[in-house]
């Protein structure tokens, strides 16, 4: 995060009026923390245990050791546990970092632009940055940090050079804008619209409306469009702004005309035509840059300037892009801005990756203000020490003339130009790489270069979306239960080490995997959790044991075969039991315990970590009674074999869907598969859950087709009154099924499903888009949160499980973290 003006602990102690225990009441404090793993510059941090999904005041020792000495906590604490150090106790630990920065924001007298809505904030406030970094000295939020952690962590980033804020405010629930709305303190208000996304929390839109606008209450300034707005709500703010496309207003959009890759937007303004032409053509865009235009006319800028800058609108990254690059590279894509904020959360990030042994960063000049070349460049020094960089890539003349700051290997090139004539000299191998630089510098040309070959074919996985629906089934379980994610068939298609990195950062128990090949490969991409493996061959017993993987064991044979392989001098290495409670696939059976207990008891070889079965059709309630006789059963084996063992291995039984519905069963585990990819079958339309994956194509060419033409192998498809079809670049080898041929299947084609045509080909397939408005490059969606996995496996009456996994390891993965 950017550093904010000085304070001392003692200082923030009297901010947040909490008791104090301080062995340095004038340790200086530059940063506020919330994650220990996301740590910048320990000795002036002050670490806020706020707690979540976990009690954040277990990680205080994990954070002291990593040189944290300045704490603000809600739990007492042994203090002689951790000498010189600093703390803070406070009732409400959130309600603290709420009040300090509230507190801080108030030392500042210049204008603040505070913008909320449904959707487009983050778009918004970044075109925003764009349009008035020219005049003035912006400090805005990075990337989306528009929590109610996210909002307080940015306003600390205000500065005595800053001339102009802008910070986005979102909500889940009631009662949460009006502590926003203490922190940031807008005179500027925006209101970028209303719609269903993120309804969950309110009984209705206009419980949702409410509440947002609250965010204004003191603003000077509201720009919205009354089509939002029902008329009988009264609104905030002493003056209005107003635009719209379809009713009267301050600006008023008569046309929006789209060709070519831009659209010439027209309105009536003042009582006069104005136009402004913007180099988007989707509908989305077309709206954020009008709310963008409609703020430069409320600020009392021209029409004409306004019209001038609007031109020159360029594309906003969202979100990090992690793709497979050239020379056994993974490579971070966040090549289109470049400024501290965003290059702390992207280092992050590239900390994440761990397969690979080496860390390298392409960062350009950093266009920031407010600060000298020397200054800027000896906080990116001493961020990329903190960060554990191995190596840098500095391209631009500042970042040149300064690169005596930098003491690791490093290499510095004038402009893109250059880096890229020389690119082949630096034999990158084998490394993770991340891409930074500020828009002018043209990276794209970068990642281009780097990144590896493939098809137009992709997958796209949300990370954040696997996160938050880890979070949601962790909001579920009872303190201390553990959590084993399963990894296996490639993380359900999902990509392999890409996911369990982000599964270890944040926490998970164990991970799962189907055989010992993948559990090396995660091993090998520095994947440290324990690991169980459901099929442990015999021939694999010995990498089983040189990468510290922990088997299955399923049967006496397998057992015996087991021990066998371990050496004499083994010791307690760890196996987990498969209890056979009714599936019938793997497992002991009950008579088969008393032979199990026999060679357990012969050996202390072995250290037994779990005893699990697998429940059968936990997610159907028409299968209860079985449900229930299966966990009966499941108890009564694993206490004869708890009592013989004189130890308490772990107990699990619970897949995904059972999670929800058997909460009386989470036991010691729960097993978490297909739930963190957003389906789980005990959920209605998987409420509360996140698509994490979408599958994306292309379309290769556009045919006329005459009536009663026919389309593709055999001659299956054809159009009775002729039209239009579309080559789109899928087919079978990459995982869309044969049987989704012959109108069967669908996809999304500028936002309409429409069918397939003919049969499936290897590479590709037919699309019937008669009557849509596409050209040859469009994007086309197999599946998505629209039209989900779901929808296809009902097509061809299979289980959304065959859908995922079958997506061929040819489709290119890209991976996306904001």
């Amino acid at each position: 995060m950017p550093k904010a003006e000085t304070y001392t602990i003692a200082q923030i102690a009297e901010i947040v009026d909490g008791q104090c225990f301080l062995a340095n009441e004038k340790a200086i404090i530059k940063n506020l923390l919330t994650d220990s793993r996301n740590l910048t510059d320990a000795s002036r941090a002050l670490f806020f245990a706020i707690n979540g999904q976990r009690n954040a005041h277990q990680v205080i020792a994990n954070a002291y050791e990593q040189g944290i000495r300045s704490f603000l906590v809600a739990e007492p604490i042994d203090q002689e546990k951790y000498p010189n150090s600093n703390w803070i106790k406070v009732k409400n630990v959130l309600a603290a970092l709420q009040q300090l920065n509230g507190w801080h924001r108030k030392k500042f007298h210049f204008p603040m632009i505070g913008i909320t809505g449904s959707n487009g904030k983050t778009i918004v406030k970044e075109w925003l940055y764009q349009l008035l970094s020219a005049d003035f000295n912006i400090v805005r939020s990075p990337k989306s940090y528009n929590s109610q952690i996210g909002v307080p962590l940015s306003v600390w980033a205000i500065n005595s050079n800053n001339s102009l804020g802008i910070f986005e405010a979102g909500i889940s629930t009631t009662d949460e804008m009006a502590n926003l709305e203490k922190i940031i303190q807008p005179t500027i208000g925006i209101l970028t619209n209303i719609r269903e996304a993120h309804n969950e929390g309110f009984v209705n839109k206009t419980e949702k409306l409410k509440e947002k606008l609250k965010l204004f209450e003191k603003a000077a300034l509201l720009i919205y469009s009354p089509d939002y707005i029902p008329e009988s709500l009264a609104l905030p703010a002493k003056r209005k702004f107003t635009w719209s496309f379809t009713s009267s207003a301050d600006l008023e959009i008569l046309r929006a005309e789209s060709r070519e890759g831009s659209t010439m937007l027209v309105a009536n303004y003042k009582g006069s035509v104005i136009e402004a032409k913007i180099p988007f053509t989707d509908a989305a865009a077309i709206e954020n840059a009008v709310i963008c235009w409609a703020t430069l006319l409320a600020m009392n800028y021209s029409a004409y300037q306004a019209s001038l800058r609007l031109a020159k609108l360029a594309k906003v990254a969202m979100r990090l892009q992690l793709v497979n690059g050239i020379e056994q590279c993974s490579l971070i894509d966040d090549s289109y801005s470049a400024d501290i904020s965003s290059l702390s959360i992207a280092l992050d990030f590239l900390n994440q990756q761990n397969q690979h042994p080496k860390r390298t960063l392409i960062l350009s000049d950093l266009q920031e203000t407010g600060k000298t070349a020397d200054e800027l460049y000896q906080e990116i020094s001493l961020l990329l020490k903190q960060k554990k960089i191995d190596r840098l890539i500095g391209v631009g003349e500042q970042i040149t003339a300064h690169q005596h700051l930098f003491e690791i290997e490093k290499s510095f090139y004038k402009d893109t130009s250059d880096f890229l004539t020389h690119i082949t000299h630096l034999k990158l191998y084998n490394e993770t790489i991340l891409v930074k630089g500020a828009r002018k510098f043209g990276f794209e040309q970068v990642v281009k270069r780097l990144a590896q070959k493939t098809h137009d074919t992709v997958l796209e996985i949300n990370l954040n979306a696997l996160l938050a629906n880890l979070q949601f089934y962790r909001a579920q379980l009872t303190p201390n239960v553990k959590i084993m994610a399963m990894v296996k068939a490639f993380s359900y298609g999902s990509g392999s080490f890409e996911i369990a990195n982000l599964l270890q950062h944040h926490k998970v128990d164990y991970l799962t995997v189907a055989y010992v090949d993948e559990g090396i490969a995660l091993r090998k991409a520095g994947i440290k959790l324990p690991m169980m493996v459901m099929s442990p061959a015999p021939s694999a017993f010995d990498v089983m044991l040189r990468y510290q993987l922990e088997p299955e064991i399923y049967s006496i044979a397998i057992l015996k075969s087991f021990l066998q392989f371990l050496p004499q001098d083994a010791r307690q290495f760890p196996i987990h039991i498969k209890l056979d409670t009714g599936m019938h696939r793997l497992g002991f059976e009950h008579h088969q315990i008393a032979d199990l207990i026999a060679l357990l008891k012969q050996t202390e070889k072995l250290k037994v970590v779990s005893v699990f079965t697998h429940l059968v059709a936990t997610d159907e309630q028409q299968h209860d009674e079985f449900t229930q006789l299966q966990v009966n059963g499941y108890e009564q084996m694993y206490q004869a074999l708890a009592s013989s063992l004189g130890y308490q291995p772990i107990r699990h039984v619970l897949n995904t869907s059972g999670v929800s519905r058997w909460p009386q069963y989470h036991f010691d585990m729960v097993r978490l598969g297909i739930g963190l990819y957003g389906f789980d079958a005990a959920l209605a339309k998987g409420e509360g859950l996140q698509t994490v994956a979408t599958l994306k194509t292309t379309i290769t060419q556009i045919k006329h087709i005459y009536p009663h033409e026919t389309v593709g192998y055999g001659r299956k498809g054809s159009l009775a009154e002729g039209g239009q079809i579309a080559t789109v670049k899928i087919g079978y080898a990459d995982g869309y099924s044969r049987a989704f041929g012959n109108g069967v299947g669908k996809m999304l084609v500028d936002g309409k499903l429409v069918p397939t045509i003919g049969a499936i080909c290897m590479d590709m397939c037919m699309m019937d888009i008669t009557g849509l408005n596409v050209e040859i490059g469009d994007e086309v969606v197999v599946f998505n949160d629209k039209h989900t996995i779901v929808d296809l496996a009902k097509a061809i009456h299979t289980i959304p499980y065959e859908i995922l996994t079958n997506v061929s390891q040819r489709v290119k993965r890209v991976y996306y973290y904001e």
